[in-house]
């Protein structure tokens, strides 16, 4: 799972990344690096807090050719899709816990970004609603701006810059 996100360069010289997708996912750092590291940190944030205000997770939109995107990890994506087909077949907590004949605490876990949960749990809880897991592995070699590309060698064109103000 790949989110997409815009890079600016603001006015005190630091990097604002936000995801279009995820309003209120936004975070910064000194350097391009710095913060497309905490990009991750704070989608999962972001989500985590919506997931408790049961409140929709939106689906990434397709990533363009110049588009930077931050990867989620499979644990975490898994988590965000088992939300997201609770809320599209409308079972909540509760009736997953009792499909699942578990208390709602550990439901609590299952959809928790931060909690380390067991995939076959997370796959127990696909189960208990009519799905399945599919695992797709794809090539490393992949564009990945977050681990792959050094400050010095980031397209710069990705990078949007503050306006610039008349002089007069």
């Amino acid at each position: 799972m790949r989110y997409p996100v815009t890079l600016t360069r603001d006015t005190n010289n630091t990097y604002l990344v936000r995801f279009p997708d995820v309003p209120g996912a936004v975070t910064y750092g000194e350097t391009i690096r710095d913060a497309m590291a905490h990009a991750r940190d704070a989608f999962l944030t972001v989500v985590d807090a919506l997931i408790k205000d049961r409140k929709p997770v939106p689906a990434p939109s397709p990533i363009g050719r110049r588009q930077l995107f931050v990867v989620i990890p499979a644990r975490e994506a898994a988590k965000i899709e088992l939300y997201r087909t609770m809320q599209a077949k409308k079972v909540g907590k509760a009736e997953l816990g009792r499909r699942l004949d578990v208390h709602l605490p550990q439901i609590d876990r299952l959809l928790n970004m931060r909690h380390g949960s067991q995939i076959d749990q997370i796959e127990a809880a696909f189960g208990a609603l009519g799905k399945r897991i599919d695992i797709t592995v794809s090539d490393a070699t992949e564009r990945h701006p977050a681990r792959e590309r050094r400050v010095g060698a980031v397209d710069r064109r990705a990078v949007a810059r503050p306006a610039q103000r008349a002089h007069r």
